[in-house]
């Protein structure tokens, strides 16, 4: 065993048991009533960091796994996808702080007189802004399966569940892991809202980087903000460096390319690990039980042979489908609409609606802004492995900072400039959205095969052409992926970002954000359900009118 093994296993055992000391608090005795008290001495801060990174890689993992059911029940089955991709748009319409409503209720219901509870609800709220964006990407790429790939995972008559994971998943491994990572920051972005919860008038708080910089903000201690800042600085470089920069070089090797790139990305924590025999141990030990998951695979049959039914049972089918279907989402509808009728009649909706209004301008804005801005940067780092490796890091810090950290700076710029929150409210939702319409072009641009780059280059084709020719059409799949993400990011940051906290002072811009943010604080349920019922409106609308018809164009055109 060389010193390469032991380093790592040294390693390995040290992360053990750091999770299961840091673990150790999450299962505490918890009332409601006594809520947990944030201490905000700096010193406390690496063990609410590692409170945190606990909580986002659990979620990380549960979006995972949800990512891989989902994408592939929608990609695979004509009546399902009619249902679970709308469902997917409404999904990541609904606010963070309405999936927190229901989940702290029901968590602390769950796991009663235990801190459990509320980590279980904190995981849940980090969990719904990580996996929507994941689910779209694989989606695609399960439906823009490059043709030759089909062709030889049906000449080897290989199973459904070998042709996942041998064909399928390599394929849209790219995408997956660059959005994996913009989700990740997502996560970090709704970290204050997930660990600082306040629902229906009461407060909790959870031990953790976000809550800690929450207390700070409402405290108005701008020293400790910083230090906050810091902490979260050093969190996001070292979750970059020790876990995804080893993760985007090691998904290099599923690039669909004929000739090999001059230049690839490289991670020295891959490089080490590769050095030593860990993995190829671990991978003996566990061949045994891959043997036997993939002889279980051959229950679901093999991709050769589709399933062949007659148009009249096919057209039986789909009407039994759509009625079943239609009778659930019919009744769900009519049994709100009751509910909200007999508290406050149907004239609720109307405030809501004319503030969506004004937010779907913002969104409009900002998802224009951010298509000019970050379209041709996200190629020109896309296609440089060492630019990648230089500015990976600088993006995901800039991705993962929650707008609220930046909240004292933002009060004093606008009270400073005279900058209405009406206006400014753009910038702070920018945070948050822009982020997954960069992280998509770049894994775009990087999916695009060297030898087509090459070809270009030969015949001499620059400029516009260029662009025309191989970079909007190899882009614009993952394009769309990240525009229909970060329009639903925008609306679900326009909640933390028309109204602005710091210390005493309170900056508050008319929209559709606003209104449910004060909703959730008051605990008014039926303006709650109102706002988030025409904010899910206004996204699907959006997204039916524009991105779908944009996803039809890319899988009919621009599918490499």
């Amino acid at each position: 065993m060389s010193w390469v093994d032991v380093v790592v296993a040294g390693v390995i055992l040290l992360l053990l048991y750091a999770t299961l000391r840091v673990g150790q608090g999450t299962t505490v005795s918890f009332t409601p009533d006594q809520p947990v008290k944030i201490d905000t001495d700096p010193g406390r801060l690496p063990y609410y960091g590692a409170r945190s990174l606990l909580r986002m890689f659990i979620a990380l993992a549960v979006s995972t796994v949800f990512t891989f059911v989902y994408a592939y029940a929608a990609a695979k089955s004509r009546r399902l996808e009619r249902v679970l991709i709308p469902a997917l748009d409404i999904l990541q319409s609904v606010p963070v702080l309405a999936f927190l409503t229901v989940a702290v209720t029901g968590f602390l219901a769950l796991f009663p007189g235990s801190l459990l509870g509320l980590e279980c609800a904190a995981i849940f709220a980090i969990f719904t802004s990580q996996a929507w964006n994941m689910a779209f990407g694989l989606y695609h790429s399960l439906t823009s399966l490059p043709r030759e790939l089909d062709e030889v995972s049906r000449s080897f008559h290989l199973t459904r569940w070998m042709r996942f994971w041998k064909v399928e998943l390599p394929a849209g491994m790219i995408g997956l892991v660059w959005n994996g990572m913009m989700s990740f920051g997502g996560g970090w972005f709704f970290l204050v809202a997930s660990e600082a919860i306040s629902v229906n008038n009461q407060s909790y708080a959870l031990p953790g980087i976000g809550s800690y910089a929450g207390a700070a903000i409402a405290d108005g201690d701008l020293g400790k903000v910083g230090w906050a800042i810091l902490t979260m600085a050093v969190m996001v470089t070292g979750v970059n460096f020790l876990f995804w920069r080893p993760l985007t070089a090691w998904a290099e090797r599923f690039k669909n390319e004929q000739a090999e790139a001059d230049e690839i990305q490289r991670s020295l924590v891959l490089e080490f690990l590769r050095r030593s025999q860990w993995p190829q141990v671990i991978g003996g030990a566990l061949r045994p039980v891959n043997r036997a998951v993939n002889r279980a695979g051959r229950l679901f049959g093999t991709s050769d042979r589709p399933l062949v039914t007659s148009p009249a049972r096919r057209r039986a089918g789909d009407i039994v489908f759509a009625a079943v279907t239609g009778a659930l989402i019919l009744w769900g509808l009519f049994d709100l609409a009751r509910y909200l009728y007999e508290r406050t009649g149907l004239g609720v909706f109307g405030e809501p609606l004319l503030l969506g209004l004004v937010t779907l301008g913002r969104v409009i804005v900002l998802l224009v802004g951010a298509t000019l801005i970050w379209v041709p940067i996200g190629v020109w780092i896309g296609f440089s492995p060492r630019l990648t490796k230089i500015v990976q890091p600088v993006v995901q810090i800039l991705a993962s900072f929650p707008a609220n950290f930046l909240f004292p700076l933002a009060v004093w710029f606008f009270l400073k400039t005279g900058l209405s929150i009406d206006i400014g409210g753009i910038l702070l939702m920018a945070l948050g959205a822009q982020w997954y319409i960069l992280f998509n072009t770049i894994a775009g641009a990087m999916g695009i095969p060297t030898d087509l780059r090459e070809a270009m280059d030969d015949l001499g084709v620059r400029g516009w052409q260029r662009w025309k020719r191989l970079i909007i059409p190899g882009v614009f799949p993952a394009y769309v992926t990240g525009g229909i993400t970060a329009s639903g990011g925008a609306w679900n940051a326009s909640i933390v970002s028309e109204v602005v906290v710091f210390g005493s002072t309170t900056l508050t811009a008319t929209g559709l954000g606003a209104y449910i943010a004060e909703a959730t604080e008051a605990g008014d349920f039926p303006k709650l359900l109102a706002g988030v019922m025409v904010m899910s409106l206004y996204v699907v609308g959006l997204n039916r009118v524009v991105w779908r018809r944009l996803y039809r164009l890319a899988e009919s055109r621009y599918s490499l």
